[in-house]
């Protein structure tokens, strides 16, 4: 984007409104579905309504995105009131808040170490895990293993980093998972009466789908590039896009974090080919486009194609493996090439 463009709205920053009313009635609104749905829906409709919940789900996380940037006031602790009730079970907010922020962070972004959102694994790392976890990991990186492995293993990976942190004494992290169990007993108590559903079957079908709708978005996100700007893509449009609340032009987002969901579509359009020239032409058309090249086959390696390249001291490698893991040989043998396009 030229430099013009990046001080224009970076002064609009200071214009943004005390209220930001249709993000207000979206957080609304998706709590009163999700009731109705479990409410009135579920008993005549079961099949139908565990999907619409799923959905619901998937948009409920999208709106903890935009309460997390400090929409809809200006006030955090009121914003987080508004996602206080954990509907999708697995995240707590606090948490979740954290992280994402953390990734904000464009000059790291997809550091397997100082990136929390990143699915690279350091080469080291890689090398030192269990074939069948490198076989799953590959697996992870076609569009539908991320929707159907993804939710277990992030959801498992991330709450025992989280217990782990809390043991050795993180405080916030145990404030943000007291206040998620606290926010659960409300939900819990409304699956089980008001839905008539058991909360197991709940977490492992309605959860789950929301968490592979959420995944669809998050696949191909992110990539490495030299230039920060290039590793954030543009998916140009799609029916989903009002699901994310328009984060898939996620480098207007990322550029502009602090912009409402309702703005993007407008931010890009005006300027469609100097964002498409500030990430570098990582652009698709939509994601039927990104299922058609990804769904069985590896977007990438696992392991990070760049950074944290050195290999663990505590294991032998041959010279010859040393090069085909640089990349200067390709061969089946290869660890990291030895897995095929599903």
């Amino acid at each position: 984007m030229a430099d013009s463009h990046i001080v224009h709205h970076l002064s609009e920053r200071k214009s943004v409104p005390a209220v930001e009313w249709p993000t207000l009635f979206l957080l609304v609104g998706c709590h009163l579905i999700w009731l109705m749905i479990g409410v009135f829906l579920y008993p005549v409709l079961p099949n139908v309504s565990l999907i619409l919940l799923g959905i619901c789900i998937a948009f409920h996380s999208s709106l903890q995105h935009e309460v997390l940037h400090g929409h809809p006031f200006r006030n955090e602790r009121l914003n987080e009131l508004l996602v206080f009730l954990p509907i999708g079970l697995f995240y707590p907010y606090r948490s979740y808040r954290d992280t994402h922020l953390q990734h904000h962070t464009d000059e790291r972004l997809t550091d397997p170490y100082d990136d929390p959102e990143s699915y690279y694994r350091t080469l080291g790392d890689w090398l030192n895990l269990p074939r069948a976890f490198q076989f799953l990991l590959t697996i992870n990186n076609t569009l539908i293993g991320r929707m159907l492995l993804g939710p277990p293993l992030n959801v498992i990976g991330f709450t025992i980093s989280e217990w782990r942190l809390i043991a050795a004494g993180d405080k916030q992290k145990r404030t943000a998972w007291i206040l998620h169990l606290i926010g659960l007993v409300p939900v819990g108590l409304a699956i089980h009466f008001l839905f008539a559903m058991p909360i197991w079957f709940y977490a492992l079908t309605v959860g789950y789908l929301g968490l592979a709708l959420v995944a669809i978005r998050s696949y191909c996100e992110h990539q490495w590039s030299e230039d920060p700007d290039g590793r954030t893509i543009i998916v140009e449009r799609s029916l989903l896009a009002p699901l994310f609340l328009y984060n898939n032009l996620h480098i207007v987002h990322h550029k502009l974090p602090w912009v409402p969901w309702y703005r993007l579509p407008e931010l890009y359009e005006t300027t469609r080919e100097e964002w498409q020239r500030v990430n570098g032409g990582y652009v698709f058309p939509s994601y039927l486009a990104i299922l058609r090249a990804y769904a069985l086959k590896p977007k990438e390696q696992v392991a990070h194609p760049a950074l944290h390249r050195e290999v663990l001291l505590d294991r032998v490698v041959a010279p010859q493996a040393l090069e085909k893991l640089e990349g200067h040989v390709s061969s089946t043998d290869d660890p990291v090439q030895a897995f095929p396009s599903f």
